[in-house]
Formats: C-alpha cells, sequence, structure tokens
C-alpha cells in the first residue's frame, strides 16, 4: 500500500499450516540454508574497512534476516530504493504511539484450542492436498492485469500471421522443401516477357517477410519490457557483485597460505615416515618374494625325494601349492614361465606311478599265503595310495582291484587242486598231463576234502578283500565327511560377514599426498601387524599349517604355506591309521557317494567272483556224472558243504550270491530224479513179485512206526542187541495191521523222503511231487494188480482171492493213516505262498477211499454173484435146512474166515451187513417168483425154517453175534 513498486519478499507458510506453525529457532538448526547474499541488501552489512577480513569460510550462522525484524510498520513499508518517501494519509503516523502493552483477553471469547479445528482440518485436507498439487504445477500469479491480457491476445494475434513453418524447431534453409516454401522460384522467373510482373511479384515477398520480422522483433520488445525490472536490477548490482568476488577470491588466498602452514608444521614429517614404512614393507614384500622363488626354485627336487619314498600325496600336494603360487604369487615371472608346463607332466607321471604302485599292492595283498594272520598288508601305504588316487581323481583304481581279484580266484583253485593231487599216489601225474583229468581222479572223500579245503581258502580270500576294501571305503567317506563340514563352515562364515557387511559403516578419507592416499599407509601397517599376530598364533599351535609368503616375521616358511585356504582334519581307519584329509580334495558328493557304492559292489562281486570258480569246478568234476552218481548220504553231505560256504560269505559281504545256490539247486534237482527214479523202479519190481500174501512185521519195521508216532519222520538208529522175531502184524498206535511186505518197504521209502526233505531244505517242493507221483503209482498199480486181476499174469496166481483183496485193503488204509503226518511234515517247512501245493495229499486221500471203497464192493460183489447163483435154484420143499443155505452158509463162513483177521472188527461187520441185505434182496426176489407168500402155510414154515438155519448159522461167526440181520424184509408186504 505505501509504495507501487515490489518490496521485498516475505515468506508465506502454506495453507496447512497458517494458523498453528510453530516458531522455530534459527540457532537450533543443524545445518542451516546459506545462500549468496543479496546483490542490494535491505540492511547495511558494516563499513568498508571491515571488508579486509570478510567474507569468512566460517560465517556467522545469525546472520540478519527479515524474520529479526523489530521496527515499526511504517518503517517495514518503506521502500528504501524509494528517493522520497510518499506521504500517504492512511499509512504516515502508523506506528508512531506503539508501546508494548498486555492484551487483556476478553470475557466475551472462549478460550480456542487447536481441538477446536480438528474437524476443520479433516474437511479440508484433502482439497489442501489438491491445492498443493495444482499450485505446484501451475503457480498462480501475484496480479492480473487485464491491459497485459489484451496486450498478449493481440500479440498471439499478430504471431498467428506468420507462418508456422518459421516457428518449427528445425526449421533450415538448407533443406530443399524449406526454401521451396519460404521462397518460391515462381517470384524470380523473368522468362516470356513477364519481367514487369515477376518484379513486382519479389517486392510483394521481400515486403512480406520484412513484415514477419517486425511482428517477431515486435513481440521480442513485449517480452523484453515485462522482464525490464529484473535487467535493470541486474546491471545494478553487477559492481556489488563484482567487489563480493574480489573479497571472496582474497579470502581463499588467505586460507590456502594457512593451510600450506599446517601442511608443512603438522603433516610433511608424518606422510614422510608413513612413505617410509611403505617402503620398508614393500622392500619386505619384496624379500619374501624372492625367498619364495627360491623355495619354488627346489619344488622338482622335493618331488623326486617324496616320489622316492613313494610320498604320492605329498608330492601331489607340494605340486599342487607351488602351482598356486606361481599363477597367483609368482605370476609374470620371467625366470618360471616353463616350470608350470613341467609340474603338469610331473604330475601326470605320479599319476602313472601311482597306478602301477596300486596294481603291485593289490597283486601282492591278494597273492600272499593265505595262512598268513595280517588282514591287511601296509595300511599305510594303501591309506596313501588311495587319497592320491581320490587327489588326481583316478576313481578307475577299483577296475584294477577286480581284475586282480578274479585272477587271484582261479590260482587258489588251481594250487588247491596241485597241492592235493600231489599227495595222492595213485595218480600218475607224467601220464595225466592235464590238471582237469588229475582232479577227476580223484573218489569221492578225496574230492570233497579238495573242495572243503577250496571253500575255507575263498573264506579267508573274502575275509582280506572285505578288510581292504573297508580301509578303502573309511578313506572315501572321511573325504566326503570334510566336504560335507567345509560347505556347512562356509556357509557359517557366509552368513557371518553378510552380517559384519550390514553393520559395518565407516568412512574413507581420500586425502591424496604424492599419488598416495593416506589410508593406504594406515592398511599396509594393520596388515603386517595381523600377519605378525596370525604367524605367533600358529607358531604356538603344533598341528597348525606353516605360515602364509605374505608374512613377515617367518623367514623360513616353505611353499607349502603359500596356500592359506588349506585345512586338514583327521579321522581314523578301522586298522586305527589316522587319516588326515586335505581341504583340496576336488570330488563331489554324488562321486563320492557313487565311490562308496562301488566299493560295497566290488565286494558283492568278489563273493560271486569265489561262488562262480566254485560253480566251474563242479561243472569240471560233473562232466562223466560224478555227482549224479552219489548216494543220497555222500550227496547231503556235500549239500551241507556248499550251504555252510554259502552262508559264510553273505554273512562276510553282505549278501547272497545266487550262483553257486543255482548249481546246488541244479544238482539238487537231478539228485531228486534220480532218488526218486530210484525208488519208484524199486517199488515197481516190489509190486511186480508181490504174490498179496500177508508178510511177518520185522522188528526194525515196528520200531520204525513207533519212532514216527513219536513225532519224528526218520529212520531209526538199528537197536544193538540180540535177534527180535518178527511179529505177525504191524501196530500202528493201538491198532493191527496185516500187510504185505511191499507195504512195510514203501512205508521205508516215504521216510527217506521226509529225511531228504530235513536234509536238502532247497527241494522240498521237488520232493513233494515226486512223493505225490509215488503214492499215485502204488495206488494204481496195486489196483492194476488186485482188482484188475494183473496179478495173475505178473506173479502167476491162479486167482485174486477175497483175502487177497481184504490184505490190500488193510494196506490201503496204513497207507491212508499216515497221509496226514507225511502232510504235516511238508507243511512245516513250506513257505506259506507254497501251501497250494499241499492239495496234492487232499487228491490222494481222496483216490485212496476210493480204491478201499471199491475193494469192499468187490467183496460184496463177489457174494452177490454167489447168491444169485445159489438161490436161483431154491426150491422150497422138504429137507429142512435146505442144501441152498447148507451153501450158503458155508460160503459165508469162508468168506468170514478170510478177512477176519485181516479187517477190524467194525469194517467186517459193515462188509456182512452189506453182503446180508444182498442175500435178503436176492431171497426176496426168488419167493416172490415162487409165489411164496407170509401166510402161515406150509412153504412158509420151511422158508422160516431154512432162514432161520441160515441166521443162526451167521450169527455164531466170531464178530458177528449182535449183527441186526432184519430177515422180516424178505417178505413182500401184503397190498
Amino acid at each position: 500500500m505505501a509504495s507501487s513498486h515490489s518490496s521485498s519478499p516475505v515468506p508465506q507458510g502454506s495453507s496447512s499450516d497458517v494458523f498453528f506453525k510453530k516458531e522455530v529457532d534459527p540457532a537450533k538448526h543443524i545445518r542451516p540454508v546459506q545462500s549468496l547474499p543479496d546483490v542490494c541488501p535491505k540492511e547495511p552489512t558494516g563499513d568498508s574497512n571491515s571488508l579486509c577480513v570478510a567474507p569468512s569460510l566460517v560465517t556467522d550462522q545469525h546472520r540478519w534476516t527479515i524474520y529479526h525484524s523489530k521496527v515499526n510498520l511504517p518503517a517495514a513499508l518503506n521502500d528504501p530504493r524509494l528517493a522520497k518517501r510518499e506521504s500517504d494519509f492512511f499509512t504516515k503516523t502508523w506506528g508512531l504511539d506503539f508501546v508494548d502493552t498486555e492484551v487483556i483477553p476478553s470475557f466475551y471469547l472462549p478460550q480456542i484450542s487447536k481441538e477446536h479445528f480438528t474437524v476443520y482440518q479433516q474437511e479440508i485436507s484433502q482439497r489442501e492436498k489438491i491445492h498443493e498439487r495444482c499450485k505446484n504445477i501451475c503457480p498462480p500469479k501475484d496480479t492480473f492485469d487485464r491491459t497485459l491480457l489484451h496486450t498478449h491476445d493481440k500479440s498471439r494475434t499478430d504471431l498467428e500471421q506468420v507462418p508456422k513453418i518459421f516457428m518449427k524447431p528445425d526449421f533450415a534453409l538448407d533443406d530443399s522443401l524449406t526454401f521451396n516454401s519460404v521462397l518460391p522460384w515462381s517470384h524470380f522467373n523473368t522468362a516470356g516477357g513477364k519481367g514487369n510482373r515477376d518484379a513486382a511479384s519479389s517486392k510483394l515477398l521481400q515486403e512480406k517477410l520484412s513484415h514477419y520480422l517486425d511482428i517477431v522483433e515486435v513481440n521480442i520488445a513485449h517480452q523484453i519490457s515485462l522482464r525490464s525490472e529484473a535487467f535493470f536490477h541486474a546491471m545494478t548490482s553487477q559492481h556489488e557483485l563484482q567487489d563480493y568476488l574480489k573479497k571472496t577470491s582474497q579470502a581463499v588466498k588467505m586460507l590456502r597460505d594457512k593451510i600450506a602452514q599446517i601442511d608443512k608444521v603438522m603433516c610433511e614429517g608424518s606422510l614422510h615416515i608413513l612413505r617410509l614404512a611403505l617402503t620398508r614393507n614393500n622392500c619386505v614384500k619384496v624379500y619374501n618374494k624372492l625367498k619364495l622363488m627360491a623355495t619354488v626354485h627346489q619344488t622338482q627336487p622335493t618331488v623326486q625325494v617324496l616320489l622316492s619314498t613313494s610320498e604320492f600325496v605329498g608330492a601331489l600336494d607340494l605340486i599342487a601349492t607351488t602351482q598356486e603360487v606361481l599363477q597367483q604369487e609368482l605370476q609374470g615371472i620371467h625366470s618360471f614361465r616353463h616350470l608350470g608346463s613341467q609340474l603338469c607332466e610331473l604330475e601326470k607321471l605320479i599319476d602313472k606311478m601311482m597306478i602301477a604302485e596300486f596294481s603291485a599292492y593289490s597283486h601282492s595283498d591278494l597273492n600272499r599265503p593265505l595262512e598268513d594272520d595280517c588282514q591287511i598288508l601296509e595300511e599305510e601305504r594303501l591309506v596313501s595310495l588311495v587319497f592320491g588316487l581320490l587327489k588326481q581323481r583316478k576313481l578307475n583304481f577299483l577296475e584294477i582291484y577286480s581284475e586282480e581279484m578274479i585272477i587271484t580266484a582261479k590260482n587258489i583253485i588251481k594250487q588247491c587242486v596241485i597241492n592235493k593231487v600231489s599227495k595222492i599216489e595213485e595218480i600218475d601225474t607224467d601220464v595225466v598231463m592235464k590238471l582237469a583229468d588229475q582232479m577227476r581222479m580223484l573218489n569221492f572223500p578225496q574230492w570233497f576234502d579238495l573242495l572243503k579245503d577250496i571253500f575255507s581258502k575263498f573264506t579267508i580270500f573274502l575275509q582280506r578283500v572285505k578288510a581292504t576294501l573297508n580301509i578303502i571305503h573309511s578313506v572315501v567317506l572321511s573325504v566326503l565327511d570334510k566336504n560335507q563340514r567345509t560347505r556347512e563352515l562356509e556357509e557359517i562364515s557366509q552368513q557371518k560377514n553378510a552380517a559384519k557387511d550390514n553393520s559395518l559403516d565407516t568412512e574413507v578419507a581420500y586425502l591424496i599426498h604424492e599419488g598416495m592416499f593416506i589410508s593406504d599407509a594406515f592398511s599396509e601397517s594393520e596388515l603386517t601387524s595381523v600377519a605378525i599376530d596370525t604367524t605367533s598364533q600358529r607358531n604356538a599351535s603344533p598341528n597348525s599349517e606353516p605360515c602364509s609368503s605374505d608374512s613377515v616375521s617367518e623367514p623360513e616358511c616353505t611353499t607349502d604355506s603359500s596356500s592359506s585356504k588349506e585345512q586338514t582334519s583327521s579321522s581314523a581307519t578301522p586298522g586305527c591309521v589316522d587319516i588326515v584329509v586335505n581341504e583340496d580334495m576336488k570330488l563331489t558328493d554324488l562321486e563320492l557317494g557313487k565311490l562308496a557304492n562301488n566299493i560295497q559292489e566290488l565286494l558283492f562281486s568278489a563273493s560271486d567272483i569265489c561262488h562262480d570258480r566254485a560253480v566251474k569246478f563242479l561243472i569240471s568234476r560233473a562232466k562223466d556224472g560224478f555227482l549224479e552218481k552219489l548216494n543220497s548220504t555222500e550227496f547231503i553231505t556235500l549239500s551241507r558243504l556248499m550251504e555252510t560256504f554259502i552262508l559264510d560269505t553273505e554273512q562276510i559281504c553282505g549278501r547272497k550270491s545266487m550262483s553257486l545256490l543255482g548249481a546246488l539247486q541244479s544238482q539238487a534237482n537231478k539228485f531228486v530224479n534220480r532218488f526218486h527214479e530210484e525208488r519208484k523202479t524199486k517199488l515197481s519190481l516190489l509190486l511186480d513179485n508181490e504174490r498179496w500174501k500177508q508178510a511177518d512185521v520185522p522188528a526194525e519195521f515196528q520200531d520204525l512206526v513207533d519212532s514216527i508216532s513219536d513225532g519224528k519222520i526218520a529212520l531209526p538208529e538199528k537197536k544193538s542187541g540180540g535177534e527180535r522175531k518178527p511179529a505177525e502184524v504191524l501196530i500202528v498206535e493201538g491198532q493191527q495191521y496185516a500187510v504185505v511186505g511191499t507195504v512195510l518197504l514203501l512205508i521205508r521209502i516215504i521216510l527217506e523222503y521226509c529225511q531228504c526233505v530235513d536234509n536238502i531244505p532247497s527241494v522240498t517242493t521237488d520232493m513233494l511231487t515226486r512223493l505225490s507221483d509215488l503214492l499215485k503209482y502204488f495206488n494204481s498199480r496195486s489196483c492194476q494188480l488186485v482188482l484188475g486181476a494183473g496179478a495173475l499174469q505178473v506173479v502167476g496166481l491162479k486167482t485174486i482171492t477175497t483175502k487177497n483183496l481184504a490184505l490190500s485193503s488193510r494196506c490201503l488204509q496204513l497207507i491212508v493213516h499216515y497221509i496226514p503226518v507225511i502232510r504235516a511234515h511238508f507243511e512245516a517247512r513250506l513257505q506259506p505262498k507254497q501251501y497250494s501245493m499241499l492239495r496234492h495229499f487232499d487228491h490222494i486221500t481222496k483216490d485212496y477211499h476210493d480204491h478201499i471203497a471199491e475193494i469192499s464192493a468187490k467183496l460184496v460183489a463177489i457174494m452177490d454173484s454167489l447168491f444169485d447163483k445159489l438161490l436161483s435154484k431154491y426150491e422150497v420143499k422138504a429137507p429142512v435146512p435146505s442144501a441152498c443155505f447148507r451153501n450158503i452158509c458155508k460160503q459165508m463162513a469162508k468168506m468170514h474166515e478170510a478177512i477176519f483177521d485181516l479187517l477190524p472188527e467194525e469194517q467186517t461187520q459193515m462188509l456182512f451187513l452189506r453182503i446180508n441185505a444182498s442175500y435178503k434182496l436176492h431171497l426176496k426176489k426168488q419167493l416172490s417168483h415162487l409165489n411164496v407168500i407170509n401166510d402161515g402155510g406150509p412153504q412158509n414154515g420151511l422158508v422160516t425154517a431154512d432162514v432161520a438155519f441160515y441166521t443162526g448159522n451167521l450169527q455164531a461167526l466170531k464178530g458177528l453175534k449182535d449183527l441186526d440181520l432184519n430177515m422180516a424184509e424178505i417178505w413182500e408186504q401184503k397190498r
């Protein structure tokens, strides 16, 4: 209001904090915003004499600003740039009588606090944010001049007259299209008598362009006039700015002089000391480097010394360390340019030497005398070789050991055969040249002793192989364990480093003096001290590695210490040999795991090799049918020996080999076939010569049956003592069995089958099948001979009597009695999945019962044909009893006499009941034919007398007294 000119800028707060903005003390600012002083200061900053010491780098942070103004309002409204103050009626006397008085609060106005504006602020906060955003994008103008707006519109209208091509940012007359558009050639063409017209057109174009130029200049001048005040202000401030720059230059010069004095007094000496320290460290580095070069120079002689003592691991470690030093610390040394390739060739040579050494060790270990008690030969040597091969990734050394095992297994059999043959005088080695032929000349006891010796040697051989492979396996596992622990330590170290990096916050000063960082000097000294401390700590520990090559205080360090990352861990083999694992084993966990599995497979392969050689030895002996000719005792002895060897190898190697087991099974099958054929042939011969008469039972057979009754299915030992008389019948669990001699031998054969199953469990199923076949053969053959009357032609019997039939039935009953016992014996030795084979015994039992029933039916049929023959001639007349009935009673007595001593009483009664039923049927038929009825007449009396005679004679027979004959059924019932 006091002046139309712009006054000093007054800071304006944002709309959000106009009412509640706390006063901020400038003295409390941590880093106040400092700017260059205004070229037109509002307040004097000092006289001219004070310019010699100003400006200073450390300026007064509390310099005067408009916020420190404490003058009255008219003074604040005066413009100091005006020559004369305007006398305004309203403002000229403002503030003259202003005094600091305390304003008493009104009793009618409430106390307003910040909480009263909370609701308003919440309502207007969103609009305030939008307003501030628009304000930043399009800052509003303080004033709006309609005149300027009108002028601006007029200028815009004038500028629209200028073609747009002149306003393009890429306007250039060099462009032919642009040039033709601005200056058309049609205005300059004078041909065709149109010169005056073209001249007028050219003049018009020039005036148009001039008019465009005038419009642009007017607009430029208008824009300059709008900013004239800023231009005039800058011109008036130029001189003051030059004075200020002069003062600043003088202050900078003074500061540089002071800094130079401080540098000379306080820094040059310290920097010189640091440079000397750096020089000393460089000299120590050079000395260590030369010492390292001297040590590296001795690498090849040292490697040769180590190789002379078979220290392959040490030589490889030395080569690896030297190569690492050459690549890292001695890289670029001209004198060592060929050493790397020489070490590589030397390393290849060591690989070949280790493979040859391992082959020699395998040969000496496996071919040493088997009587030696030492399980492992030179364990330390083996551990060293395995470590060297693993270090060089030569993982095919197990193939060398496998080939050596095959050769050794062959040699074991060959040597055992030679030793055995040389002890037998009956074999002339000059006549029989081949070793296999000499071996075939051995009898079973000699050959069995040879096989036992081979198996014992193979067992010792496998124990040695297992011990050696256990050492190799322990080495591989120690390397695998070291790899896993190293990986875990690296993960822990990475986690610690990550945590340390996150917590570390340091500032490095890059003050350069003569091309060197001051921080470098400090770091070198710190590294030196750390190296000395590390060296002292390593020297204090007896198991630690030698010092690093960068160390200062250890002049005796060798190339083994250049690999600062190398770490070791120790473990022990089963032979108590310490294993020291270096960290530079570059095998992966997958490779080590696969190698460990290959070692286990190699042990299985050793067992398979021994079994394969044993199978070939058996096949070689069996070429002339030797094994098929063995008796049961010899084969069982051989089988037990082979099964014992199979179990021993399974315990040693942890897996059962199948080749020898398969050969044993094959021989067992052949033995079972021969065993069965012999006994079947024997049974066939016995049946073909059997006359089906009751045989006496020797005491040994009774003992055999008694042993079965005691639950012991085996051939009993012969009892010593005097001769015992044979018995008439065989007593089995209190029952008497009248049998033929063939059945006694069949019982013995059955026990031989059962005992063979106990001795050779692998043939249980085959024996069950063969025994079933034998029992079926006995049943079918006995049926052919007795029921089929084949014995008439085979043995020459005149007839098949009822006694023969009854004896055959009783023999079959004895076999049926023992079938459940045999079934239980086999069931206890079969696998659950093989129980289905027991159905053969059920079928056999059914066949035997059917056979017994057929025999009983045959006996009834014999009497039935007799009744039919006799009763068909029966006449009811005197005398009584009639001849027919006397003949029938005579035949019944013969039948009873034939079978009563052979069959049990119950079976006899049942048989005669069936015979009596047949008799009654025929008698009833004949009486019906004769029209004799139960009418009490004379014929009825005669028939009753004959029947009473028949009944009396039949019940008088032994065992038939209580037989219910029910003779009333002979009469037909009256209708």
